[in-house]
């Protein structure tokens, strides 16, 4: 059929509307993400007159274009991986030695935390990695599945989006126009400071993981679910977590710490060692560490990750009589189940993507309507905040409205205000990150869901409340921003930065006395 592509207008956001609505509603994800594919699919051929069959064609054909192999073989490796850690012991003896070492639940949040924002990298990485570490640990203390999940989701993408060695920068540098005069790397690092949303988000955890009552609306209620009853994730939802396979294996009582903490540390070192080859780092053309993380392939490097952290595990695990030899090989198995439900969701994520991106077109169509627009130059920031969140909302990506965004904000800048270019950049980074944050049909979002073990229903709507607090307070710094930035970039940053700090403050004191739910277990 070939990739064509069709300027399909408003209709282009039917389909994200349909899947979002239909998950909220009904609380199947699955469900949801195929009648919002088959939506789309049946608008792109009424376009092109391809009749009943084409529905079932172009998703198909957009289901195999989008399919990541490489990210679907990371995911499979790391259900092994993790699999067989826990059948080692390593995981029982890793709870074991923080229960003696962390002596609340309060210290399990702020470690969570820390860890998150060490592993800046990328956010897959992040998001995977960080659940494995610290589920154990928080299990043992009676944090929900959703705080997990959300103190995962909440250390990627806004701690990936300030770093300027991560995946995430790599991509913001190469959308950012040559032609204005200034480096994409001093775009990226100018626009950190104005990153309301991604700074303020990683206030926000902090402050939640050390403070006991700081939780409010459906998180409040979570948290107290899992206090007063035991029931760390609602097991009524709790279909697509993978942890029944888990919970089927015979763990050795013979390991120790070291089964845990060596595989991880391997697989941190092999992934970050195969980015830099995949970049070109070693390839003689005398590429920088930057460069190199500029162009890896994020998902290849990170099976390679996976697959030299088992062979490890093999060698740690069989001669030491933790697993049998033939055991190795059933528990992988079940470790790979565990992920099957994950994989599905992504794939059905990745589909109604690219119909969105590439079969309908629906960033264009925003983009239009930006362009069409006539915005006092004051409040361009707010703007554009807003419309990267809804873009990256809709389509679930942050890359993708990078690409798109990023081009048109600064164009409107340079002829219009080029004062503005640097934190409407911001704007748009952080934007995207919260649209990014927030849909149901992102990948990141279901990737936190699937490290901290929570259904991904119950983890985004917990976390949108949060995720909303922040963005309202983002999108009023960056109306401060357009009005006092007469006074020049850092003077503007230093009045707007505190105050969207001592903003978020004052709700995180009164939201959760005022905002007060039942429990729900």
């Amino acid at each position: 059929m070939g990739a064509e592509f069709t300027n399909a207008g408003f209709w282009s956001i039917i389909p994200p509307l349909v899947a979002i609505t239909l998950a909220l509603i009904t609380k199947e994800v699955i469900f949801s993400l195929l009648v919002g594919i088959m939506s789309g699919a049946l608008i792109y051929s009424g376009f092109f007159g391809l009749g009943a069959v084409g529905i079932f064609t172009v998703t198909v054909e957009t289901m195999a274009e989008q399919f990541d192999a490489t990210m679907v073989i990371f995911l499979a490796l790391l259900g092994a991986l993790v699999a067989l850690i826990t059948k080692a012991g390593g995981s029982n003896s890793y709870g074991a030695w923080a229960q003696r070492k962390i002596k609340s639940k309060k210290s399990a949040g702020f470690l969570t935390v820390l860890l998150g924002m060490i592993l800046f990298i990328d956010d897959y990485f992040n998001c995977l990695t960080l659940g494995t570490i610290m589920r154990p640990i928080t299990d043992r203390y009676k944090m929900s599945r959703e705080k997990l999940s959300y103190l995962i989701d909440a250390t990627a993408a806004p701690i990936c989006i300030i770093a300027p060695i991560s995946s995430w920068a790599a991509a913001v540098i190469s959308y950012y126009p040559t032609r204005t005069g200034v480096s994409g790397m001093q775009a990226f690092i100018g626009s950190i400071p104005m990153n309301l949303y991604a700074l303020l988000t990683l206030f926000m955890i902090m402050w939640l993981s050390l403070r006991r009552k700081g939780d409010f609306g459906p998180m409040a209620a979570a948290e107290r679910r899992a206090e007063e009853t035991g029931k760390l994730g609602n097991e009524e939802t709790s279909s697509n977590s993978g942890d029944d396979e888990l919970e089927k294996l015979d763990i050795s009582p013979k390991g120790t710490i070291i089964d845990l903490v060596i595989p991880v540390a391997f697989l941190v070192l092999f992934s970050v060692l195969a980015m830099l080859f995949s970049g070109g780092y070693w390839n003689g053309e005398g590429l920088t560490l930057f460069d190199a993380f500029g162009e890896t392939d994020a998902g290849f490097s990170l099976a390679l990750g996976g697959l030299g952290a088992l062979i490890v595990t093999f060698f740690m695990f069989v001669p030491r009589k933790l697993i049998g030899f033939r055991d190795y090989f059933s528990v992988m198995n079940k470790g790979v189940k565990s992920m099957v439900p994950a994989i599905i969701i992504l794939t059905l994520a990745w589909t109604i993507g690219g119909i969105c991106r590439y079969k309908l077109n629906t960033g264009d169509y925003v983009a239009t309507l930006v362009e069409a627009s006539s915005m006092p130059v004051a409040i361009i920031p707010a703007i554009m905040f807003i419309i990267a969140a809804l873009l990256s909302f809709a389509i679930g990506t942050s890359w993708g409205t990078f690409g798109i965004l990023i081009p048109i904000g600064i164009t409107i800048c340079d002829s219009v205000a080029p004062h503005l270019s640097i934190v409407t950049l911001s704007a748009i980074l952080a934007g995207s990150v919260f649209g990014d944050h927030s849909s149901p049909i992102s990948d990141t979002t279901i990737l936190a869901s699937i490290g901290g073990r929570c259904n991904l229903i119950d983890h985004i709507t917990t976390q949108l409340p949060y995720a909303i607090v922040v963005a309202v307070i983002s999108f009023i710094g960056y109306i401060v921003y357009g009005i006092i930035s007469p006074m020049g970039y850092a003077a503007s940053v230093a009045i707007t930065l505190p105050s969207s700090l001592a903003l978020l403050i004052i709700a995180l004191l009164i939201i959760p006395k005022v905002w007060k739910v039942k429990n729900n277990a």
